[in-house]
């Protein structure tokens, strides 16, 4: 059998010596170690390829467009569009672990037209980490904004004392010596003066000093009683409690959608039987080994959904729009008419999904330098 010539030799002597100077081969068994040695590493290589089990996450993102109903999109129809996007972490979003408010990094950007509105050209397999879902708006669209809020007391010894306390703090301890002795006497004094004229004179202050040694014994034989509930019982008075309602924090939006689906054709009902399955898999948390990354130890985010209402192939003019979500919650009622009914094929006739979809942060007041619609 004749040896396989090599991709740099010529019969030809003066054509060979031309390819061997342009490949800085001097000799011809140095350019066949070279071949053999490339050719054993590319063998090498295909049978490690061959020998790799593909798992579903290695395999290359499917997307397209799915639908529901069947009928063609024209260009007044309103519908819920949901985007499927693989998650990125804060520090992938923004470079910091510390989102910024203002960045928007989680506002839905751009106008992601979905392509051809007719039946032909959708999806005829579930979607991976990429697609599109178009859905009817639904019978009930609300949205709802809400900050946390909760009452906060603050006693009157309560604050006379951490006065005289940040008092004390603020002694300037570096002057040393007399100086910083009379800073903090001073700050004692005011803190006693103070509180003397909030409880109405020495006396009353003696008065208290009194109950609250009272309620520390009484604890101390297993009681359970407050000075404030001595007061009351006495006097028929309590302390001031300066009650005042403070702000806690931003709160995260849910979004529940309710979908009736009763396909009337072959192709429909593939299209919801797809439209399922892409949301449960997508909203399925991924595993790292299975991502080709190795170690079973760890598991890595789902998929993000960004969800917009649209007419045709705009943004919808009026309705309020949405940040990047995750599906937290999808349900499937297959007798939506509370009875088992299929059709030749198996399909239901009437199924109910649910959907629930919470947003990964919180709305700023940044967000509604967009004067586009109602906001966020």
């Amino acid at each position: 059998m004749a040896e396989k010539q090599l991709a740099t030799w010529r019969v030809d002597p003066v054509e060979n010596q031309i390819l061997q100077k342009k490949f800085e081969v001097t000799k011809p068994d140095a350019a066949k170690a070279n071949y053999q040695a490339n050719e054993e590493i590319r063998k090498k290589r295909l049978n490690q390829k061959r020998n790799t089990p593909t798992s579903k996450s290695q395999r290359a993102s499917r997307g397209g467009v799915l639908r529901y109903p069947y009928q063609a999109l024209t260009a007044h129809t309103d519908y819920l569009q949901i985007d499927i996007v693989e998650y990125k972490s804060v520090k992938q979003s923004s470079g910091s672990l510390i989102s910024n408010p203002s960045s928007g990094n989680r506002r839905i950007q751009g106008s992601k037209v979905v392509g051809s509105t007719r039946p032909r050209g959708l999806a005829t397999k579930a979607l991976l980490n990429t697609g599109t879902i178009l859905l009817p708006v639904p019978n009930s669209v609300q949205d709802g904004n809400s900050v946390d809020y909760g009452s906060s007391k603050l006693g009157s010894l309560q604050a006379t004392a951490a006065t005289g306390i940040r008092n004390l703090m603020d002694a300037d301890f570096t002057k040393g010596g007399t100086k910083y002795v009379d800073d903090v006497t001073g700050a004692i004094k005011n803190a006693a003066n103070q509180f003397n004229e909030g409880v109405g004179g020495g006396e009353k202050a003696a008065d208290l000093l009194k109950k609250q040694l009272t309620t520390q014994a009484v604890g101390m034989l297993g009681g359970n009683i407050t000075v404030d509930q001595l007061m009351a019982r006495e006097n028929g008075e309590v302390f001031n409690p300066n009650m005042e309602l403070l702000f806690n924090g931003p709160t995260l939006r849910n979004f529940k959608f309710s979908y009736k689906m009763m396909p009337r054709s072959e192709q429909e009902a593939e299209q919801v039987r797809l439209i399922i399955r892409s949301f449960k898999s997508n909203m399925a948390v991924k595993t790292k080994a299975a991502a080709g990354q190795g170690g079973s130890f760890f598991l890595k985010t789902p998929n993000v959904f960004n969800l917009r209402y649209r007419t045709g192939n705009q943004d919808h003019p009026f309705l309020h729009k949405f940040k990047q979500c995750f599906l937290t919650d999808i349900s499937v009622n297959y007798t939506g008419e509370a009875s088992h009914m299929t059709y030749a094929d198996g399909t239901p006739v009437s199924m109910v999904m649910d959907l629930t979809f919470k947003e990964l942060e919180p709305i700023y007041d940044v967000d509604y330098e967009d004067e586009s619609a109602v906001g966020f």
